[in-house]
Parts: C-alpha cells; sequence; structure tokens
C-alpha cells in the first residue's frame, strides 16, 4: 500500500508539473469516455435493463414465424392463440392482448378526454405479475364474449382523472358513451406494455373461425421451463394447428417464442449496437491519441528513468509508476467523462426519434435513463482503467527497456529519439487514421441515406394537409351505415370551412406504416398450386375525397365519390404498382377481384370490380418503396370489418387546407365534435410531421455517426500534426545538416510532408478496406445507397486525405524556416 501511495504522489506531481500535457490528454480521454457513457445509458435502458415487471426474464412473446426468416410474424389471430394455449405444457400463464389501442373517450359532456384503452385476455395480469391496488383484475368468465362490460384501469388514470378515490371500485365509467364497472386499480409501479390508461376484457370467442392477425400474445414461463422447451412445446401446437387447419398455416409458417424484451427491441438492435462500436472507435483513437502523447514524454523523461534505475529501481517498480500515471490520467477524464456523459444524455434524447423502444416510443413502456444510473457509473469506471491500461502500457514497457549505460552517457535527454523510435508512434498515428475512415465511412453512407429519404416522392403532395386520429370504439359506430353517416356529415362540415380544399376519413394515415394486409382472389385466374389466393396485398379503406385530399394523380378509370354506397355496386380501386404486378400487359379496369374470403365472417366480402388505378403511395413508408395496395370505399366494407377496425385502430382524418393550419386545426376538430361531442381528436400533425416521423430514426443514426465521425477526424488529424511536430523537433540537427549541405527549404517541406502522408496513405488503405466489411452492418440502415458505394469511399478518403495534408503541411513549414546554424547548436 505504501509503494501505491508513494507512486500516487509522484503522479501527481508529474502530471501538475506539465499542466499542458495534462489538459491535452484528459481531454481527448474525457470526449471519448463521455460519449461511450453517453449511448451507454441509451443501451443499457433499451437492450441491457430488464423489463420492469417480476421475472421479466420468464414473459416471452408467442407469435407466427417463418422458415428462414430471422423476425417473427408479430401479431396471431384469435384460433392460432386459443389452439396454443389448448396444448400448452410450459407456460404458467398465457395472455392475448391489443398490439396498440384503438383510443377510448372517457365520460360524456363537450370535452370527453381519449385516453389509451386496450383489451386484454382474463390472465393477461397474472403473465405481467401485476396485483391491483384496490379491486381486482378480470375473472376468467368476465373474459367471455358478451359477458357485461367491465374495467381496470392504471393509477395514473386514476389519480389525474378520478382524484385517487378508492370508491371508484363498483362504479361505473363512460368509456365510448357506454358504461364499464371499474372492478379494480392497479398499483403506479406497473407500466404496460403497450402502455394503457384502461384495460377492458378481451373476450374472444373460443370458437372464433377469425383468421386475421391482429393480436398479440405473451407467457409467463412456468418455474423451471426453459425458452428451448416452450419452443419445442409450441412447435407441437404448430404442428396439430397446421394438422386441422392446413389452408391457414402454410408449411413456412412456425411458431415463433422469444423473450419478450427481444420483441420489444425488435430492429433498433442492429443500429445501437453500431452506434456502440462507433463510439468504442472514438475512444481508440483517443486512447491512441494519449499513448503517442505518453511516448513523446518518455523520450524526455529518459535519464530519470535511467537514474531510477541506476539506484536500484526493478522494472517491475517503473511500470507500476507508469502505469499509475496513466490510470490516474484515465480516473480524472472518466470523472470528466461521466459529466460529459450526463450533459449528453438529455441532448441525446432531445434529438432521438420518437419511436425508441423502451424510452419514447408511444407504443412501448418507457424506462427511466441517466447518466448517473449505477450499471453506467459501473461502465465508465470500468471503461476508463481498461483505457489506462490500454495507453499506458506501451509507454510504459517501451521506456522500462531502455539501456541505462547509453542514457547516461548522452549530454542531454535527447539520446535515441531519431526516426527509428518514432516507428512505434507511426504505427498509432496509422491506427487513428485506419479507425477514423471507417466511421466517416459509416457516416457518409448515413448522409447519403438521409439524402435519399429527402428526395423520395411520398406519391402525394403533403403541403397543407392536416391529419389526425379519433377513437370510434364503444359500439355505436360499429355498423358500416353508422359510421358512414358520421363521416359525411363531418366531412361536409370540415369542407365548408374557409381555407379547407378537401377532407377525408381513412384506416391510416400514409406512410404511418401500418402494416394491414388482406388476401385476395382474382376472377377467372386460379391460385397457383397449393396456394388458396392469388395474392396478398396492402388494404386501406376510405371515404371520397381521400385521393383529393393527398392530390394523388389519378392514372386511369374514376375515384370514389358519393356514388359509392352500402347499397350500389361494390367498387374497388388500385395502385400503379398492384397493376403492373397482376396485369404487367393487361389492363385492370373492370377486373373483378374478391378480398379476404375465407378469412372469417367479419371478412366476408362480394367481388369487387376494378374502376381505377392511381399512382403509387409510399403507404407503409419511404423505404419500402412502391408496394402494391388495394383502395376500397369505407361506406361498402362490412359491419364485422367496421367493429373489428374500430376496436383495434382510431379512425384517421386527413384534410387539405390552404390557410393556416394552426387556426385551422381548432376548428376541424369543433366541426367533428359538433357531429358528435363524444369524438375527442389526438395525435394532431401535419403531414410534414408524419413524413419527419417516419425517417426519424434514420436522420437520428446519421446524425449521431457524423458526430462521432467528426470527433474521430479531428483526433486523428491532432495524432498525426503532434506527431509531425514532435518529429520536426527531434531531427532539428538533421534538418540544419541537409540545409547546410544545400538543401532546400522546398526540400525539406517535402520531406516532411512524404513521411506525414506515407502514414496517412497506410492509414486509408487499411481503413477503406476494414470498411468494405464492416459496413455490410449497415446494409440494413440504408436506403438509396449501398454499403460498398465507391462514391463515398472515394470523398472520404479525399477528406481524410486533406485533413492530414493540412496537418502535416503546418509543421512542415516549419520545418523549412529552421536557421542552419541555430540548428547545429540544438541539443
Amino acid at each position: 500500500m505504501s509503494s501505491f501511495l508513494s507512486d500516487l504522489r509522484h503522479a501527481v506531481r508529474v502530471l501538475t508539473g506539465n499542466p499542458g500535457f495534462t489538459t491535452v490528454a484528459v481531454g481527448a480521454l474525457a470526449l471519448g469516455i463521455g460519449a461511450n457513457a453517453a449511448i451507454f445509458s441509451v443501451v443499457n435502458a433499451v437492450l441491457l435493463a430488464p423489463l420492469p415487471y417480476p421475472n421479466s426474464d420468464r414473459i416471452m412473446r408467442i407469435e407466427r414465424g417463418f422458415k428462414g426468416s430471422d423476425g417473427g410474424g408479430g401479431s396471431v389471430s384469435i384460433p392460432k392463440y386459443m389452439a396454443w394455449k389448448k396444448a400448452n405444457q410450459t407456460f404458467a400463464a398465457m395472455a392475448l392482448y391489443d398490439f396498440s389501442g384503438p383510443g377510448m373517450n372517457l365520460g360524456s359532456g363537450d370535452r370527453p378526454q381519449q385516453i389509451r384503452g386496450i383489451h386484454v385476455s382474463s390472465e393477461y395480469f397474472q403473465v405481467f405479475g401485476v396485483t391491483p391496488s384496490f379491486g381486482r383484475t378480470f375473472l376468467a368468465e368476465e373474459d367471455q364474449p358478451n359477458r357485461g362490460k367491465a374495467a381496470v384501469l392504471s393509477n395514473d388514470l386514476w389519480r389525474t382523472r378520478f382524484g385517487s378515490n378508492p370508491s371508484l371500485v363498483g362504479n361505473p365509467i363512460l368509456l365510448g358513451g357506454d358504461p364499464y364497472t371499474v372492478v379494480g386499480i392497479l398499483p403506479a409501479s406497473f407500466h404496460s406494455d403497450p402502455p394503457a390508461d384502461v384495460f377492458i376484457p378481451m373476450q374472444a370467442d373460443p370458437e372464433s373461425t377469425n383468421q386475421g392477425h391482429y393480436l398479440l400474445a405473451a407467457g409467463l414461463l412456468k418455474p423451471g421451463a426453459t425458452l428451448d422447451s416452450a419452443k419445442a412445446n409450441m412447435a407441437v401446437a404448430g404442428e396439430q394447428f397446421r394438422g386441422a387447419n392446413p389452408k391457414w398455416m402454410d408449411k413456412s409458417e412456425t411458431v415463433s417464442v422469444i423473450p419478450l424484451r427481444d420483441a420489444v427491441v425488435g430492429d433498433v438492435r442492429l443500429a445501437l449496437l453500431i452506434l456502440v462500436g462507433a463510439v468504442g472507435f472514438v475512444l481508440l483513437i483517443a486512447c491512441a491519441n494519449v499513448a503517442n502523447l505518453l511516448l513523446a514524454r518518455a523520450a524526455g523523461r529518459q535519464r530519470e528513468i535511467a537514474i531510477r534505475t541506476a539506484i536500484g529501481a526493478s522494472r517491475g517498480d517503473l511500470i507500476r509508476q507508469l502505469l499509475t500515471e496513466s490510470v490516474l490520467l484515465s480516473a480524472i477524464g472518466g470523472v470528466l467523462g461521466l459529466l460529459i456523459g450526463a450533459w449528453s444524455v438529455p441532448l441525446l434524447l432531445a434529438v432521438s426519434p420518437g419511436d425508441l423502444p423502451r424510452i419514447n416510443a408511444e407504443d412501448h413502456v418507457s424506462s427511466a435513463i441517466s447518466a448517473l444510473d449505477w450499471h453506467v457509473l459501473a461502465f465508465t469506471s470500468a471503461i476508463a482503467l481498461l483505457t489506462g491500461v490500454l495507453f499506458g502500457l506501451l509507454p510504459a514497457l517501451r521506456i522500462s527497456k531502455l539501456d541505462v549505460n547509453s542514457v547516461l552517457k548522452e549530454a542531454s535527454g535527447r539520446s535515441g529519439t531519431g526516426l527509428r523510435h518514432n516507428r512505434m508512434r507511426s504505427v498509432l498515428v496509422a491506427a487513428e487514421m485506419a479507425l477514423a475512415v471507417i466511421l466517416v465511412v459509416g457516416a457518409g453512407l448515413m448522409i447519403r441515406t438521409f439524402a435519399g429519404l429527402r428526395s423520395v416522392q411520398p406519391g402525394f403532395d403533403p403541403r397543407g394537409v392536416i391529419t389526425m386520429q379519433t377513437s370510434l370504439s364503444g359500439g355505436r359506430y360499429d355498423s358500416t351505415a353508422n359510421a358512414a353517416n358520421m363521416i359525411r356529415q363531418v366531412v361536409d362540415r370540415i369542407e365548408a370551412l374557409p381555407g379547407v380544399r378537401a377532407a377525408a376519413a381513412s384506416v391510416a394515415v400514409p406512410v404511418d406504416s401500418l402494416g394491414l394486409d388482406l388476401p385476395f382472389n382474382i376472377e377467372g385466374r386460379p391460385p397457383e398450386k397449393g396456394s388458396l389466393y392469388n395474392g396478398d396485398e396492402l388494404w386501406r379503406f376510405g371515404s371520397p375525397h381521400y385521393f383529393s385530399a393527398l392530390r394523388v394523380p389519378l392514372l386511369k378509370g374514376r375515384v370514389f365519390d358519393q356514388r359509392d354506397t352500402g347499397n350500389s355496386a361494390r367498387v374497388l380501386i388500385v395502385n400503379e404498382a398492384f397493376a403492373k404486378k397482376y396485369w404487367p400487359k393487361g389492363d385492370p379496369i373492370g377486373q373483378r377481384i374478391t378480398i379476404g374470403k375465407g378469412l372469417g365472417p367479419q371478412f366476408e366480402d362480394p367481388a369487387r370490380e376494378i374502376v381505377g388505378i392511381m399512382g403509387d403511395i409510399r403507404e407503409n413508408g419511404l423505404k419500402r418503396g412502391e408496394q402494391p395496395v388495394m383502395y376500397v370505399p369505407q361506406s361498402q366494407i362490412t359491419d364485422g370489418l367496421t367493429k373489428l377496425a374500430n376496436s383495434v385502430i382510431p379512425l384517421s382524418w386527413i384534410v387539405q387546407t390552404a390557410g393556416d393550419q394552426s387556426s385551422l386545426s381548432a376548428a376541424i376538430q369543433h366541426e367533428i365534435q359538433s357531429v358528435d361531442s363524444q369524438l375527442a381528436a389526438s395525435k394532431i400533425r401535419t403531414m410534414d410531421q408524419v413524413i419527419s416521423d417516419s425517417t426519424a430514426r434514420q436522420n437520428f443514426n446519421m446524425l449521431l455517426l457524423t458526430i462521432f465521425a467528426g470527433l474521430a477526424l479531428l483526433l486523428a488529424a491532432i495524432g498525426i500534426y503532434g506527431l509531425m511536430s514532435y518529429t520536426v523537433e527531434q531531427r532539428t540537427q538533421e534538418i540544419g545538416i541537409r540545409m547546410a549541405l544545400g538543401a532546400s527549404r522546398g526540400d525539406m517541406l517535402q520531406l516532411v510532408v512524404r513521411q506525414g502522408m506515407l502514414l496517412t496513405g497506410i492509414g486509408v488503405v487499411i481503413g477503406l478496406a476494414a470498411s468494405f466489411g464492416l459496413n455490410r452492418l449497415l446494409a440494413d440502415l440504408l436506403f438509396g445507397v449501398k454499403a460498398t458505394d465507391p462514391i463515398t469511399y472515394a470523398a472520404v478518403a479525399a477528406i481524410l486525405v486533406s485533413v492530414a495534408l493540412l496537418a502535416t503541411y503546418i509543421p512542415a513549414r516549419r520545418a523549412t524556416r529552421i536557421d542552419p546554424l541555430v540548428a547545429l547548436r540544438y541539443e
């Protein structure tokens, strides 16, 4: 201990005696460690922290899987869930619930409150390990079809809307205009996924034939049961269902069981891991910079080390002392890095996309995130210690084995500090350049992706368009005629407003990534062998003026109008991609299609005639390209589909305006409530905001990678500048001799620049080769550009060479100004 304290005191004296060196080294480390702490805070909250439920490691998502695919089908149908539950042997409880509630209108009067509500089966609360603070959860009999209306409230809704009144249990509340008896209040510690304010019984029919996949399923493993045993059990259940229902489960479909945390995180895992790798590279570059500083400083300490060796210090003593200095540097850098990380986390969250799971996604439970979490503190401490050893060990080993006799015989401490001894520093600088190339190439590809997404035409004109949602749950609009009548009245009132050009209702807003698809058959065209349908494509319903509100071009035929009612001939409009796919050389106008036949009574729809072809709208996001889409009039869908849609998703409104959108938004909401005071509007956005939200995650990735690449480029430039400055200083006598013998200033400039650019060239070549392999990991995050894009690689190489040339030129110019007479006397 006394030796350690002595080493520590000496380290403090050394570092305080060299404030310039200490400031630069600590600053580089603080930036690298701070960036790592900030990103790890997000990674910890999203990927590592357990879900906020008891036994969360035993909660599994059960869903459709497909052979040859890493992902699952996500949603499930009621018949499949019932079959899995019947064959269950490994789950203590299984639950069926909505993937995202439709929203529910709470209360009555002029200003109802739209709250988040989901349907859940009776074992939902057992799966997620929650016991109510007051009352109870649903009884099994309450979860049977048509068994009354019960509700369980979240603690937040109970406190904010009902004043924490414990006598609320047993009394009714109005949801969607219907009375529901409150049977329980959940504790404040419970946060459901997806988030909900109120829970009502699923009441799924065990004998249902509805084959639509629009629900989620989860299960709690029995004590001692494993993920593998659950997979085996559900695989058997899947085969049993296939045997009984071969037409509803093809040969490629399986049953997938995955930890709920993995299902919640989804496709964001890859992007976060790439960002972790990026900040790791930044830290490595910072370490290489500090190691270079230590190597340079070690040259001036050779006599000190030689004297300490001569008076009895062992090599181990010297290494321990030098490592103590390095670890002290990294500890100071770690503390400052943690402060930088704590300061950066709020900024990181401010620019993060609104759909980051477990942080700010509307359809996932959120986690608290802080750079002062003990996991983050432990991580920061670990990387601070690791970096201290990493950048300190090499200089310590190198200087501790010097030749004591030769050093002590020299007249100055500059012995042995020529080009040969700069070799290791040159290797470190080349490594910095290589790492910087990898990061800048990654950032370049993401910038190209950002530019590509900005240039994509969504297939409609978003200018002046306002969107919002209203919940139709509750039963009053479960018939298509009632819903169509309400929509017609609302649209008429909205279109009468000054500044409104067109208005319509739809099942979804374009580019909002609602994966709603249905299978279909084309009249007179038999399906391929082994298939029930001719195809399965995106399906949307909308009211008249839907296409005019979005200014989508009509390519052929006609659009929906007031003639298309529940009593008129059934019609259908397809987009250009649909027409090209199914009639590549023909004309689809006049062809007849039957949609969803056999999926269940809700989907039983008569044949429809194609009456129009529209331009392609990117319904499922800008990255998805032009997908085939079928559009049907809202007034012509079945009552069963209307009821199903109302129970699962809210109705969307799309309004094309020519005036001030903020003032018109309030007027539009007023007109909706003039028709029905129970219809509260929510999620009010302009279409420009909708498009921006759809690309927010790619923009976030691009922004962070660009910041990290900029840091890497700066640190690499500092590294090569430092090396060349040190080289010029160490070779002052050599340069003076060369100039005394007739070398020109241009020759000296070329000598120094050549050395710097040689290192740059080696680093750039290695970095480009590494990028070619590593940046393939970015492939799933890119759009409009390949991971091996030659233009990006060439541009990055040019940028790195230019920056390195500037960093090399400055010390090279200094070399040309050396006075030979002064240089010959230089020690």
